[in-house]
C-alpha cells in the first residue's frame, strides 16, 4: 500500500478509486474491490424514496446522487436544496454510534464532496489527557476536525475533546476549523479569525457559507503575510533545484513549473475535482518517482485536450479532469525524470492550500525560486498590495468608482458603466510576474460584481446564466516583459485572479462559473519594451492606460545594454546621458499616446523629479504636451521584509493635455500615509506650482556669496593622514610639521573625526628640498599622475605639489556637505577658518556673512533642498548649480530690520551648539538627540527668515503665503524663482555631459 500523506490513509496500490456516491457500495475501478457496510434496514426505506426522488431530477433531495464529475464544485443554489433535504432526512437522528459516519458522508455529499477523497474516520490520535491515544470522529488534515455527539450531549465537552487530540497531530495536519455536532445541532469553530457559530440542523441551509472551505465558494482576504505565500514558493523552490540538479533545465523547466502551479491551484479552487491532482501523484505513481514524469506528462496531454476528442478508454482519473486550453499545455515538453526525494517534494507542495495563494504576489515569489539566493528573503520580492493601490486609485478605479456612486440603482447608468468596464484597455510595459495587471483586474472586477449585483437588486429581478452577465474578461489585460519566465506566470497569474473572482461572483448570485476551457487570455509579450513597437502588443487608440513600476536601475548603475535601450528611445535629447533607466519608459510612453487619450502612470525613483535629471527628462514631457494630473510625492516603497533596503520613490500620474482635478499626495513622514490636497497644478518637482524647469546653473540668480567646491589633490592619497599617521610622519620629519592643515570632507565635518593634509602647495624649493620623507611623498604623486590615462592629469604631473581643483579661502567661509543623511531636518552647515582645508566633498562659500549662513541653515532653504536637490541613495546631494543657484533668498528692505534679525537669530544657533563642545554636529543634528536648546533656535531663525519673505512680499502688495509645509513653501519659492529669472538672460548651456555607451 501507498501512504497518502495529505489524507493519512492507506490506498490500494494500482489507485483503487471509489465513486462519489456514498450509497453505493464498490469501487469503480482498480485490483482492489471494497464493499461498504449497507445501511441499516431501519433508514433503507426512506433512503431509496430519496434517491427515486433524486433520479426523477428532484432537486430537493439531488444531494442524495452524485453524478459523473460531482466532485466539480456545485451551485450553492444546488447546495441549498441538497441542504434542505438532508435535513429533512436526519431529523429526529440521535444514535451517535449507530448513524455518525453515514450522517457525515451525507454531509460532505450535500456539498457535492467525496468525504473519501478529503478526510477519514476514527483517526487515532494520541491526547493531551485522559487515556495516551483517542480516535477522532472525522478528520481532514490541515482543514477540519469533527467531533460527533449523540443528540443532547454538550458541545462545549466536545469542542474541548477536539482540540485534545492536537498533541498527536503534525503541524501540518493541525487544523483551521472544528465542527461538533449531536445531529441536530452544529457548532463551527474558525481557529484562525476565532470566529464561532451555532444553529439548528433546520437552518443549515441557510449558513451554507460558512463551510465555504468545503464547498470551494469561499470569500477570502488574502494577505501580503500569510506564511503560506512564503511556504508554497520554498516548497517549489525545492523541486526547482532538484529538476535542475538532475539536468532539467532552461525553457522546459521554467514552463513545467508554470503548469504544475496551475494544477497545485486548480486543486484547491474548485477548477479540478477536489484533490485530483494530488490523487493521481500520491496514488497512481510509484514510491520512487520513476513513473511519475510519464504520469505529469500525460496529464498535461489530457489538459490540452478537448472532452469530445478523448478516447472512450481514458484512464478515469484522467478523464475527470477538465479540457483547460489557453495554450497553457500546448507546446509537448521533454519528459522529466523524477526520483523519490522529487515527488516526495511535489507531494508536500500539493498539501498546501493552494485556494489560499494571492496571485497578486505570489507570481513574484514564485519567479525567486530561480534564484536561490533570492530566496532567502522571499518577502523582498514582491510590490506589496497597498503600494500598487496607491497608483491604480488615482489613474482609474478612483473614477469608477464615483461613476457607480452616480448611478445609484439606475439601470440604464448601471448598464452604461458596465459596458464601459468591459472595454477598457491596460497595458503594463515592464509588467514582471503581472502584479499591477492582476490587482487591476481584481479591482475592475470587483467594480462589475458591485454592478451586476445592483442591477438585479429589485425585487423579483433574478439573474440566471451569470456567466452570460461578467463582461469584463483577462484578454482587456496586455503586458511586456523582457525576461521569459516571469512573463509566463503573469500569463496564468492572471487566469487564476479570475477564477477567484469568478468564485466571488458565484457566492454572490449562487451558480458556479468556472470559465473552462480558457478561451481568453491577458496578452503577455515577451520582448524587450524599449525595442519593440508597443502597437504590435495593443493598438494605441484601443488603450485607455499605462502603467506599471519599471526597473529602478540608476544612470551609473545601467550595463552596457540597458544604456543603449534607454539611448534609442531618447535619441538625440540632450543630456539623455545622466537619465536614469526608469526614464526610457516616461519618453517611449509619451511619444505613445501623443494625440491620445490614454493615462499613464508610473513607480519611479523619486530622482526623476528632482536634480539634474529634471530639467532633461520633462523639459522633453512637457514639449511633447505631457501633464502631470496626479502624483505621489516621495515615499518609502518596502514591505518590512527583513535586510530589504527601502526605496525612496514617486508615482507620477500623467497625459497629454489637462485633466482636472489634479490630485497630490504629501506624506509627512516618508513612511507614513498620504494626505491628499486637490492642486492648481503639478509641476516636474511634483509640487502645486508653474512649471519650472530649473537649468544647472553657474552663477545665484541673487546678489549673494558664490559657491563652489573644495579642493581636489588627485593624489593616491599620499598628502592625507589620520591623526596617528600625522604624528607618526612628523616623528620622522619634524620640518612637516608647520605644513599640515586639518582635512574636511562631509563625514570629517559631520562626524568630528580628524583628518591632515600635508599642504606643500606654498612650501618653498629649499624647504621642500629639506624634507627627504616629505618629497617621497612629491614624488610618488607625480608618478601616479604621469601614469594616468587622461591627458589633464598627466599635466598636473609637472606641478606635484599642487592640487587638481583649489579653493582656499582667505577668510572664515561656510561649509556645506554635499551628501547628507535625508533623516535630519536641517544640512549640518557651519563656519570653518582658513586654515582648514576642505575636500570636493563638500560646498564652501567665501566670505559668507551670518545672514547668508542664517537663510541657508533655514527651513525654507530645505524645503527647498528637499525638493529639488538630487539624491544619493535616499540621502541629500546638495549642488552648487541646481540647489544654491537657483534658490530665490529673501528681498530684504534698505533699513537692515530683517537682515540684523535674521544674523541674530543665525548667532543664537551657533550659541546653541557651543554649549555642547563634545558633540558632533551629528549629534547635535540627529532628530533623537537634537537639544532642544538647539530645536527653539532653529524655531527662531525660521520665524526671522519666513519674516523676511513675507515683508517682501506685503511690501510689493502681493498677498503674503502661506508657509507651513514644504509644499506651501516651495510653491512659493517656485513663484519668486519665476519672477526673479523673467528678466534674466538664458543661463549659457553647459557642455552635455556624453553619454558613454560601454563600460569604462
Amino acid at each position: 500500500p501507498l501512504r497518502d500523506r495529505r489524507h493519512d490513509r492507506t490506498t490500494p496500490a494500482g489507485g483503487a478509486r471509489l465513486t462519489a456516491d456514498p450509497f453505493r457500495s464498490v469501487a469503480e475501478t482498480g485490483p482492489c474491490r471494497t464493499r461498504r457496510r449497507p445501511p441499516r434496514n431501519a433508514r433503507r426505506g426512506k433512503r431509496a424514496a430519496c434517491l427515486q426522488e433524486a433520479a426523477r431530477g428532484d432537486a430537493a433531495s439531488s444531494y442524495a446522487v452524485q453524478p459523473k464529475g460531482a466532485d466539480m464544485p456545485l451551485s450553492l443554489n444546488v447546495i441549498r436544496e441538497r441542504a434542505r433535504a438532508f435535513a429533512r432526512e436526519w431529523t429526529g437522528e440521535s444514535s451517535e454510534r449507530a448513524e455518525a459516519q453515514s450522517f457525515w458522508n451525507a454531509f460532505f455529499n450535500v456539498f457535492g464532496v467525496n468525504r473519501r477523497r478529503v478526510a477519514v474516520f476514527e483517526q487515532k490520535a494520541q491526547r493531551f489527557t485522559g487515556s495516551q491515544h483517542g480516535r477522532i470522529d472525522v478528520f481532514w488534515p490541515g482543514v477540519l476536525l469533527i467531533e460527533h455527539k449523540s443528540q443532547g450531549r454538550d458541545l462545549d465537552a466536545a469542542y474541548a475533546q477536539a482540540t485534545d487530540y492536537f498533541a498527536g497531530l503534525k503541524d501540518r495536519e493541525l487544523p483551521r476549523y472544528i465542527l461538533v455536532s449531536d445531529f441536530q445541532r452544529f457548532r463551527l469553530h474558525d481557529l484562525e479569525s476565532g470566529e464561532r457559530s451555532e444553529f439548528p440542523l433546520a437552518e443549515l441551509h441557510k449558513e451554507i457559507v460558512r463551510f465555504g472551505f468545503i464547498s470551494g465558494y469561499q470569500t477570502r482576504t488574502y494577505k501580503e503575510e500569510d506564511p503560506v505565500n512564503v511556504q508554497a514558493a520554498e516548497r517549489m523552490g525545492k523541486l526547482h533545484d532538484a529538476l535542475k540538479a538532475a539536468g532539467y533545465d532552461g525553457h522546459a523547466l521554467e514552463l513545467l513549473l508554470v503548469r504544475l502551479l496551475f494544477c497545485l491551484f486548480a486543486d484547491d479552487t474548485g477548477i479540478f475535482p477536489r484533490q485530483a491532482f494530488h490523487d493521481l501523484i500520491a496514488q497512481r505513481t510509484s514510491e520512487d518517482g520513476a513513473d511519475l514524469g510519464l504520469w505529469i506528462g500525460r496529464l498535461f496531454q489530457v489538459l490540452n485536450t478537448p472532452d469530445d476528442k478523448r478516447q472512450t478508454t481514458l484512464d478515469e482519473q484522467l478523464a475527470e479532469l477538465p479540457y483547460v486550453n489557453g495554450k497553457l499545455f500546448e507546446e509537448p515538453l521533454p519528459l522529466a525524470d523524477f526520483n523519490a526525494q522529487m515527488r516526495g517534494l511535489l507531494l508536500d507542495a500539493s498539501q498546501l492550500d493552494w485556494s489560499r495563494i494571492s496571485p497578486a504576489i505570489f507570481g513574484s515569489m514564485f519567479q525567486s525560486v530561480m534564484d536561490a539566493k533570492a530566496r532567502r528573503n522571499l518577502g523582498a520580492h514582491y510590490t506589496s498590495e497597498k503600494n500598487i493601490l496607491k497608483l491604480i486609485g488615482p489613474l482609474f478605479l478612483d473614477g469608477l468608482k464615483a461613476e457607480l456612486d452616480k448611478a445609484g440603482n439606475d439601470e440604464k447608468k448601471l448598464a452604461q458603466l458596465h459596458r464601459k468596464l468591459a472595454t477598457l484597455k491596460f497595458l503594463d510595459p515592464a509588467c514582471g510576474c503581472g502584479n499591477f495587471l492582476i490587482i487591476a483586474y481584481r479591482e475592475l472586477r470587483q467594480l462589475e460584481l458591485e454592478v451586476l449585483t445592483r442591477q438585479f437588486a429589485r425585487q423579483g429581478s433574478v439573474l440566471v446564466q451569470v456567466q452570460d452577465h461578467v463582461l469584463v474578461d483577462v484578454d482587456q489585460f496586455h503586458g511586456i516583459e523582457v525576461e521569459e519566465f516571469p512573463a509566463q506566470i503573469a500569463q496564468v497569474a492572471m487566469w487564476l485572479m479570475d477564477h477567484q473572482m469568478n468564485q466571488r461572483v458565484s457566492a454572490q448570485f449562487g451558480e458556479n462559473i468556472t470559465r473552462l476551457p480558457l478561451k481568453k487570455s491577458a496578452t503577455i509579450v515577451h520582448g524587450n519594451a524599449l525595442r519593440i513597437d508597443w502597437n504590435d502588443v495593443v493598438p494605441a487608440l484601443a488603450l485607455d492606460y499605462i502603467l506599471g513600476n519599471p526597473p529602478f536601475i540608476g544612470s551609473k548603475l545601467m550595463s552596457a545594454d540597458q544604456r543603449e535601450d534607454l539611448l534609442a528611445v531618447a535619441g538625440n535629447l540632450k543630456g539623455a546621458g545622466v537619465l536614469d533607466f526608469v526614464s526610457a519608459w516616461y519618453l517611449k510612453a509619451a511619444q505613445f499616446i501623443e494625440g491620445k487619450a490614454t493615462r499613464c502612470a508610473f513607480v519611479s525613483t523619486n530622482s526623476i523629479c528632482q536634480g539634474e535629471q529634471v530639467g532633461i527628462l520633462w523639459g522633453e514631457m512637457l514639449a511633447r504636451g505631457m501633464r502631470i494630473f496626479f502624483a505621489h510625492r516621495t515615499f518609502r516603497w518596502n514591505n518590512e521584509a527583513r535586510g530589504v533596503a527601502a526605496v525612496h520613490c514617486v508615482i507620477v500620474g500623467f497625459a497629454q493635455g489637462e485633466i482636472t482635478p489634479k490630485r497630490l499626495f504629501d506624506y509627512q513622514d516618508i513612511a507614513g500615509q498620504p494626505h491628499e490636497v486637490v492642486a492648481g497644478n503639478i509641476n516636474p518637482y511634483l509640487v502645486d506650482a508653474v512649471d519650472v524647469l530649473l537649468p544647472n546653473r553657474s552663477k545665484p540668480i541673487c546678489d549673494v556669496p558664490e559657491i563652489g567646491i573644495g579642493n581636489k589633490p588627485i593624489d593616491g592619497g599620499n598628502y592625507l593622514f589620520t591623526t596617528e599617521e600625522r604624528d607618526a610622519f612628523i616623528a620622522i620629519e619634524p620640518a612637516a610639521e608647520k605644513w599640515f592643515r586639518r582635512w574636511l570632507g562631509s563625514d570629517e565635518f559631520i562626524n568630528g573625526w580628524e583628518r591632515w593634509c600635508l599642504w606643500l602647495g606654498d612650501c618653498p624649493p629649499h624647504e621642500l628640498r629639506a624634507m627627504p620623507e616629505a618629497l617621497k611623498r612629491v614624488e610618488a604623486v607625480r608618478a601616479l599622475r604621469k601614469a594616468s590615462k587622461s591627458a589633464p592629469t598627466q599635466k598636473l604631473a609637472d606641478t606635484p605639489t599642487r592640487f587638481h581643483v583649489e579653493n582656499i579661502p582667505d577668510d572664515n567661509y561656510l561649509v556645506i556637505p554635499e551628501v547628507s543623511s535625508e533623516r535630519r531636518d536641517f544640512i549640518p552647515i557651519g563656519f570653518m577658518s582658513p586654515d582648514t582645508l576642505c575636500s570636493n566633498l563638500v560646498k564652501i562659500v567665501s566670505h559668507a556673512t551670518l545672514h547668508d549662513f542664517g537663510v541657508v541653515t533655514s527651513t525654507m532653504h530645505m524645503a527647498w533642498v528637499r525638493t529639488v536637490c538630487g539624491r544619493l541613495k535616499s540621502d541629500y546631494r546638495y549642488s552648487a548649480g541646481i540647489v544654491y543657484n537657483n534658490f530665490p533668498w529673501p528681498e530684504l528692505g534698505d533699513d537692515g530690520k530683517h537682515r540684523a534679525v535674521i544674523e541674530a537669530a543665525a548667532q543664537a544657533v551657533l550659541d546653541a551648539r557651543t554649549q555642547f563642545p563634545d558633540a558632533t554636529l551629528a549629534d547635535l543634528y540627529n532628530p533623537l538627540t537634537m537639544p532642544p536648546v538647539l530645536v527653539k533656535a532653529h524655531a527662531a531663525l525660521d520665524k526671522a527668515v519666513d519674516a523676511a519673505y513675507l515683508a517682501a512680499e506685503k511690501s510689493a502688495g502681493r498677498k503674503p503665503p502661506k508657509l507651513t509645509t514644504d509644499a506651501e513653501r516651495v510653491a512659493f519659492l517656485f513663484e519668486r524663482y519665476q519672477a526673479l529669472t523673467e528678466l534674466l538672460p538664458a543661463p549659457a548651456p553647459r557642455r552635455a555631459r556624453k553619454a558613454s555607451r560601454a563600460p569604462g
